[in-house]
């Protein structure tokens, strides 16, 4: 660096499950969206100059320990702590710490959860900025926050009038935190690890692919009624438990064992979930609500055609990149229709390479470097 340049904007992303996603030899059975996006964006930033680092949790890693040019600063173990105080000491107490040894420009965060309001106090004491970007449309809704107790709801309430930047993944989102919540906030489309990697319909062996945590909001019982439906193509569905709803996993695992033409893989890495993609004709949601799911964008960027029933800002119809659907007849049609013509396939697919590639690439990167490098030049937050 030059005497009469500024220094790089440092920026401290703080998603205690990061370190499965950036580190390989870390990765365990699924990864959350949230976290993907937080590491996608890390690097990225890394490779534009940006100085980067993420707090994690302790798996055992050497503190400082970099990956991809991301220094990772570490928390506290998931096993520490005695339940019912551990949610001050160890946890907060300890992202504290850690965000302390970043000492970072900007501290970014995701979920509706405690981390916002501790971000908040945090830059306020140290004079820094924060970014929460929403990763659920739920986070924009006061009524259905999926926050798991008290504390959490009322530091993530504290925090979010705090944030000095808030970042939407749709216009839908951004409304409703306006609306709600009261917050302006700034609309960036969501990254994804573009493939070079494009079968054509005949190289693909897996006709139907659904890949999702099995939890009733999710409806993995829809995917189901329409694999009854159609015998004569297979289905194959990626999964894993989540606390209360272990019993509803049973009762899928055992339901898909029962349709011949299903098969039910349980959990899977992002690495295993990506090769699937590859081989997949068409990828199905039956989510009831998501925020802009980044199975979509890794089948797009793979030339897989999505058929949904959730539609982020209608994307998928005004793009034509699969169908969007409203029932279970709808989604039935919609696979019979794509997977009975490969010139409507190879035409869906096609586009949604050159949608992905234009729209979640390095655009998208480039809104994200601006967004954070005005923040230098922005007033501060709320007080």
């Amino acid at each position: 660096m030059k005497r009469d340049e500024p220094p790089p904007r440092s920026i401290c992303f703080v998603g205690i499950e990061n370190l499965l996603v950036l580190a390989p030899e870390y990765r365990q059975h699924g990864i959350g969206g949230a976290q993907l996006q937080q590491v996608l964006l890390a690097k990225a930033l890394a490779k534009r100059g940006f100085s980067v680092s993420t707090v994690v949790a302790d798996h055992g890693q050497p503190e400082a320990a970099q990956w991809h040019g991301v220094k990772t600063h570490k928390a506290y173990r998931f096993s520490e702590g005695i339940p019912g105080v551990r949610f001050i000491y160890p946890r907060a107490t300890k992202v504290w710490s850690a965000m302390k040894r970043a000492n970072a420009d900007i501290y970014y965060c995701s979920c509706a959860d405690y981390l916002p309001g501790v971000l908040a106090l945090f830059a306020q004491l140290h004079r820094r900025k924060t970014v929460f970007r929403i990763a659920h449309d739920t986070d924009c809704r006061p009524n259905e926050l999926m926050i798991p107790n008290w504390r959490s709801k009322v530091l993530y309430r504290y925090g979010l009038p705090r944030m000095d930047l808030i970042l939407a993944q749709t216009a839908s989102q951004q409304a409703e935190m306006l609306k709600n919540f009261h917050r302006p906030s700034h609309v960036i489309p969501s990254l994804v690890e573009l493939s070079s990697e494009n079968r054509s319909f005949t190289d693909r062996d897996i006709d139907v692919l659904w890949v999702s945590n099995i939890r009733p909001f999710k409806r993995p019982n829809l995917l189901l009624d329409v694999a009854a439906l159609l015998p004569g193509f297979r289905f194959h569905m990626v999964g894993g438990t989540q606390p209360g709803a272990l019993e509803y996993f049973d009762d899928i695992r055992r339901r898909a064992a029962s349709i011949p033409n299903v098969i039910f893989h349980g959990p899977q890495s992002y690495d295993e979930v990506e090769r699937w993609l590859a081989r997949t004709k068409l990828f199905v949601n039956t989510s009831e609500s998501e925020g802009f799911p980044n199975t979509y964008l890794q089948a797009w960027a793979r030339g897989t055609p999505v058929v949904g029933f959730f539609d982020p800002d209608g994307v998928i119809g005004r793009e034509s990149l699969g169908r969007a659907v409203h029932s279970v007849e709808d989604m039935r049609s919609a696979i019979q229709e794509l997977l009975s013509s490969e010139a409507s396939w190879s035409a869906a697919s096609a586009r949604c390479i050159r949608y992905v590639g234009a729209t979640h690439g390095r655009n998208a990167v480039d809104s994200y470097a601006e967004a954070l490098e005005s923040l230098s030049d922005s007033q501060p937050a709320l007080a």
